[in-house]
């Protein structure tokens, strides 16, 4: 594990905190990998029901990756492993048996929307926002997993527009498009979502883990298509190593288109 991932247990619930309030929550790399662990330990667990995903502090649920690992993406093999890491995390987090539930106080972007996604149940606070605005900060891409949860909640053609846009959606709205299942003041928002969590402790995990399968299944896209040709397209690119350089300099990019 890492110290940037708290792990507590609270009878049949285990809660994850992202750990990097200063940060925004921004994800590492140890920080993906130990999350993929704790999902294979949680769905091990008899005693763990229900688990819990939060941000520290009140600005982030996560930010997605830290930028600066950006800074050693320079290969197609360093490309293709960074998006090959994300997916496998989505993937396991997505799969798991047990109900999960994002509490979402304050942004969830980029890889956090996907993790937020990932999960069952969406709990915001009314100043969260939802998005993955990569087309403004960074020139990167969206894998297929990622962009196939994002079209499995809102539809494809309100997730194309949310990434074309490369617009943060408001709790409001957020609640309306199905992004956030429900909405509560922040100060309100911790004790709901132990409320809930205690709530599907009661119920019979065997009729959750077959609801949860059951979607999948339904929503799963039939094939998600080789897209190694579309993360080489910007991860490879100038703009890409643009957008990275802006971001950390604090700067507006200058696109190019290359």
């Amino acid at each position: 594990m890492t110290d940037d991932l708290v792990v507590e247990r609270d009878g049949h619930v285990a809660s994850v905190t992202f750990n990097r309030p200063d940060a925004r929550n921004a994800m590492t790399f140890e920080m993906y990998d130990a999350l993929h662990d704790l999902c294979e330990e949680f769905d091990a667990e008899q005693a763990v029901r229900v688990v819990v995903l939060r941000g520290a502090g009140d600005r982030a649920f996560a930010s997605g990756t830290d930028i600066r690992r950006f800074l050693d993406v320079t290969t197609r093999e360093d490309a293709l492993a960074y998006e090959a890491r994300i997916t496998r995390v989505l993937a396991r987090l997505h799969g798991m048996r047990k109900p999960t539930i994002a509490m979402v106080q304050g942004d969830a972007v980029g890889g956090g929307l996907f993790m937020s996604l990932a999960c069952d149940l969406r709990l915001a606070a009314a100043h969260a926002r939802f998005g993955a605005p990569v087309a403004r900060t960074l020139g990167n891409c969206t894998a297929p997993l990622s962009f196939s949860l994002l079209a499995a909640t809102v539809g494809p053609v309100r997730a194309r527009n949310m990434l074309l846009t490369a617009r943060l959606v408001d709790a409001a709205e957020a609640k309306a498009i199905g992004l956030a299942d429900e909405v509560h003041p922040a100060v309100a928002l911790a004790a709901r979502v132990q409320e809930l969590a205690r709530h599907l402790t009661e119920l019979a995990p065997l009729t959750l883990a077959a609801v949860k399968e059951a979607t999948r299944r339904v929503t799963a896209p039939a094939a998600l298509r080789d897209a190694e040709d579309i993360i080489l397209s910007c991860y490879l690119s100038d703009d890409f190593r643009e957008g990275v350089r802006a971001f950390l300099e604090k700067r507006k990019p200058e696109w190019r288109g290359r």
